[in-house]
C-alpha cells in the first residue's frame, strides 16, 4: 500500500515554491508515495494551520511543508522561521505523523533559495517517507 502524502505549498515567493512543488512530486513518484491532496496557502507562516487541519481529518500519513523565507532587510525571516518550525514539530509529536520541513531560511538571499530549492523538498519528501517506515514497526 502507498503511503499517502498531503504536500502544503506556500504561495510567497511562489517563483522558489513552484519548483519546490514539483520537485516533491517527483520525489514522492520516485519513492513510490502517493499525493492524495496539495494544499495552498499564502505564506509560510500559515502554514502549521494548514498542516493542522490536514492531521485532525487522519486521511494522510505524512506531510511535507515547502515554503521559501527570504532574508530582507529586517529580521522578518527570523521571527517568522522561528514560529513555524516548533509549531511543525510539535503538530508532528501531538499527531503522531511526519511532517518534512521543506522550507528554505532563514537568512537566505534569493539566488541561495533558488539553488536549494529542489534539493530542500526531495530532503523534505524522503523525510517524511522515510519516517512513516519507522511508525509502522
Amino acid at each position: 500500500m502507498k503511503t499517502k502524502l498531503v504536500i502544503v505549498v506556500s504561495g510567497f515567493n511562489d517563483e522558489i515554491t513552484s519548483v519546490m512543488e514539483k520537485a516533491a512530486e517527483k520525489a514522492a513518484k520516485n519513492h513510490g508515495a502517493e499525493i492524495i491532496k496539495k494544499v495552498y496557502v499564502p505564506g509560510a507562516f500559515e502554514i502549521p494551520f494548514a498542516v493542522k487541519n490536514i492531521l485532525e481529518k487522519g486521511k494522510a500519513d505524512a506531510i511535507v511543508a515547502l515554503g521559501a523565507v527570504i532574508q530582507g532587510s529586517t529580521y522578518h525571516d527570523i521571527l517568522i522561521m522561528d514560529a513555524i518550525v516548533p509549531k511543525l514539530m510539535d503538530l508532528s509529536l501531538q499527531y503522531k505523523k511526519p511532517v518534512g520541513m521543506g522550507i528554505i531560511g532563514p537568512r537566505v538571499t534569493w539566488k541561495q533559495a533558488e539553488e536549494r530549492a529542489e534539493e530542500y523538498a526531495e530532503r523534505a519528501v524522503k523525510a517524511a517517507l522515510e519516517m512513516v517506515k519507522l511508525t509502522k514497526k
